[in-house]
């Protein structure tokens, strides 16, 4: 399923019976990659071959589907060498939520919905390097069972239980499955180990089948796979994670995994974007906000009695403007600003849109007509966000982080939405001191910046984000 926006398209990974990409389909997936590993997947009560020459066998009922960091495991079955480890597999994800793609009764896609679960999932899988223990789980007729038989076979002191943090994936679900795709998609690097028609194009994270065809004005951002017989139009762009299914005319046969020609190698260390943030860090970094809100207000409150003069002296009230942004979590809360528009702008936003001269979900044209006199003299110089200091106060933004946007901007592209709402949005951030303004690139910037900053953060990084806000700011301010 696949829709578009200005020449933009994020395709969503829900899977359909018979879906595939490089002739694999969700499950077959799941399976090439744990086997890039080394690791044969075994699912209860699925006959299939065992092979000889995986490294270790991961013991799973046929509903769960688990992602996991390999190497705390490897560490345990080198150390102790158990005949079977046990893994509690806790799922990290926090307010576990489904993702669900809405189309139109044409099957253009329109939005995501997000259906949050807050109750958290624990399953429980095996790895074993013996091969005969895998046969043995496979033959049982129930998952139950099967854990029955593998503690009657092995002795206890054989045995080895360890609890894990990772993801699990319901099978029976359609949006699971689509979550595991996008999984995947970001994080396998290299799927081109047990996939031959996987075929790496010039920059990360893009793989494509050697049958599609990609016109060469079209830009793939991010992770993307392409599979058999799709096409990528002129000045396409797709925005990823993303899987272009299969052609179902074109769809190739299936791959067998070749053992012997895998080199397996350590899984990513993440399995989602994580923030460095420790909880020292964030104690210090909620203390800085405080303070920095507490002097900005101070040493700005002056200034708020002549802009509210001045905005009510050219187009009457309000003096500020509302709107409701998604803060950490999905939250939604009130960002307040003064208004630089005219009455009834958001009225206006549909005609300005067929001006739009930036890609992704924001609307912005040079000489905006829907801005006041006074409204561009505030924004200029950034005093339209005064009033967010009390937005810091309250605890809905920082002073450093992501811009605040709208539940609706953030549905765009699910890794960037669930790496910027895992901390709270800032007044200034890596996207406004580094944009460029290129036309058709700032929504590519804004995501890579916003991620960048999740990834990397440090009190040094946003004392530096601030001095270089402050000198802009200045700069400007001497070239008036």
């Amino acid at each position: 399923m696949q829709g578009s926006n200005q020449g933009m398209v994020t395709t969503t990974t829900t899977s359909s019976a018979g879906q595939t990409i490089w002739g694999l389909d969700a499950i077959q997936l799941h399976s090439h990659y744990w086997a890039s590993l080394g690791v044969q997947v075994v699912r209860q009560g699925e006959p299939s071959q065992i092979v000889p020459h995986a490294e270790l066998y991961l013991l799973t009922d046929p509903r769960t589907l688990p992602m996991f960091r390999l190497k705390p495991a490897m560490n345990m079955l080198e150390w102790i060498e158990p005949h079977v480890l046990t893994i509690r597999l806790h799922d990290t994800r926090e307010k576990t939520y489904r993702e669900r793609a809405i189309s139109d009764d044409t099957d253009r896609f329109l939005k995501f919905e997000r259906v949050y679960d807050a109750s958290g999932r624990l399953a429980r899988v095996m790895l074993t390097p013996e091969r005969e223990l895998a046969e043995l789980w496979m033959a049982a007729p129930d998952p139950r069972t099967a854990f029955r038989r593998i503690k009657r076979f092995v002795p206890r002191h054989e045995r080895v239980t360890m609890s894990l943090d990772g993801k699990t994936f319901d099978r029976t679900s359609d949006d699971e499955i689509a979550s595991l795709l996008n999984e995947l998609v970001r994080e396998w690097k290299r799927p081109d180990s047990t996939i031959p028609r996987a075929r790496h194009k010039d920059n990360n994270g893009v793989w494509i089948d050697p049958e599609s065809r990609i016109a060469t004005s079209a830009r793939l951002l991010g992770n993307v796979w392409v599979g058999a017989g799709r096409q990528i139009d002129s000045d396409q762009v797709i925005v990823g994670p993303a899987v272009m299914w299969d052609d179902p005319e074109t769809r190739p046969q299936t791959p067998n995994i070749d053992w012997m020609m895998i080199e397996p190698s350590e899984p990513p260390q993440d399995l989602a974007v994580q923030s460095t943030a420790t909880s020292l860090y964030l104690t210090a970094k909620r203390g800085l906000d405080i303070v920095l809100a507490l002097i900005g207000l101070v040493l700005t409150l002056p200034m708020w009695l002549v802009v509210m003069f001045l905005i009510w002296l050219e187009d009457g009230g309000p003096f500020f403007f509302g709107h409701m942004r998604e803060t950490r979590g999905g939250r939604e809360f009130m960002c307040w600003k003064f208004r630089s528009m005219k009455n009834g702008a958001e009225n206006m936003k549909e005609l300005i849109a067929k001006h739009n001269q930036v890609d992704g979900p924001q609307v912005y044209i040079d000489n905006d007509p829907r801005i006041t006199r006074i409204g561009n003299f505030i924004r200029r110089y950034n005093i339209d966000e005064f009033p967010q200091f009390w937005n810091v106060l309250r605890g809905d933004m920082s002073m450093v982080g992501p811009r605040p946007s709208p539940r609706k901007e953030n549905q765009y592209c699910p890794a960037w939405r669930e790496a910027r709402l895992s901390v709270r949005p800032g007044i200034t951030g890596l996207w406004q001191i580094r944009r460029t303004r290129n036309k058709g690139s700032d929504f590519q910037e804004w995501i890579k910046y916003d991620i960048e900053y999740v990834e990397n953060m440090s009190m040094w990084r946003d004392l530096k984000i601030i001095y270089k806000t402050v000198s802009q700011l200045t700069r400007k301010g001497a070239r008036s």
